[in-house]
């Protein structure tokens, strides 16, 4: 990685984790000891984001424990530990797997300026895109989402329902639609006081994929960011995304893995 990388990503620990704001309405940040986790409902993301770059082994797998112990004494069945590649200690993913956590899917940490993103949105006949403004939108938002990736969203409908009622500036939602049915959705996370927007979903249905719906979805929301004064765009990518966004012009910083605790 070059420094200019290194220097990105530093920023990136500081202000997106280690400074954590909360992700929606009716969630805290917590800054305790060794670790920075949000706290909610639920149904919300629970989930340490942040572990200490000086975290030793000699601590690790207590500090593991004291976050299985508050998670459970709030009653939350479920959390997450969103663990990256160059967090410390080295064997921190294994120490998370003997304690009962389950390893996810790895995602690529991909970040880019943007002021070096595309802004100009090329769709393929009979698309248009439109931003999310209510409930409706919303169940369209999950309908193509459930179609695209055929997972349940009944989490996340909460989410983005509260965010666009109580925090709809911190929020921005898309639909790609052909006539009145949702061909893919897209959201970004804005994050005040950091440079970061975070780009989230974005799956097309079969149908439609390969004809440039998903560039178009990028560009869209790079336009709002600009407009917004952010500087960069993140996406924690699936391997289906990232070489697009690669192409681009998003960059390759880390890979981060979700790693769930459930209670049995």
């Amino acid at each position: 990685m070059n420094r200019d990388h290194e220097a990105l990503l530093a920023l990136f620990d500081r202000e997106m984790r280690e400074h954590a704001r909360p992700d929606g309405p009716g969630v805290r940040v917590e800054r305790t000891g060794d670790v920075v986790r949000q706290v909610g409902t639920a149904d919300d993301w629970n989930a340490v984001v942040w572990s200490d770059p000086d975290l030793d082994p000699a601590r690790a797998d207590a500090v593991i424990a004291a976050q299985v112990a508050h998670y459970a004494a709030l009653g939350h069945g479920e959390f997450e530990w969103k663990l990256y590649a160059h967090d410390r200690p080295a064997d921190l993913a294994h120490r998370l797997l003997a304690a009962g956590f389950e390893a996810e899917e790895p995602e690529t940490l991909l970040v880019a300026p943007v002021a070096d993103l595309s802004t100009a949105v090329e769709l393929p006949d009979g698309v248009r895109l439109r931003t999310v403004s209510d409930a409706q939108d919303v169940e369209l938002m999950a309908r193509a989402h459930e179609r695209a990736f055929g997972s349940d969203w009944s989490r996340l409908r909460h989410q983005v329902l509260a965010r666009l009622a109580e925090d709809p500036d911190g929020f921005v939602g898309v639909l790609a639609m052909v006539g009145d049915e949702p061909v893919s959705a897209a959201r970004m996370e804005l994050y005040p006081g950091t440079g970061f927007a975070g780009l989230w979903g974005g799956g097309t249905v079969e149908a439609w994929r390969g004809k440039g719906v998903y560039r178009a979805l990028v560009a869209f929301r790079a336009r709002i960011a600009a407009e917004r004064g952010y500087r960069y765009l993140q996406v924690d990518a699936s391997d289906m995304s990232s070489p697009i966004l690669r192409w681009l012009g998003f960059v390759a910083l880390s890979t981060t893995t979700p790693y769930v605790y459930r209670s049995h």
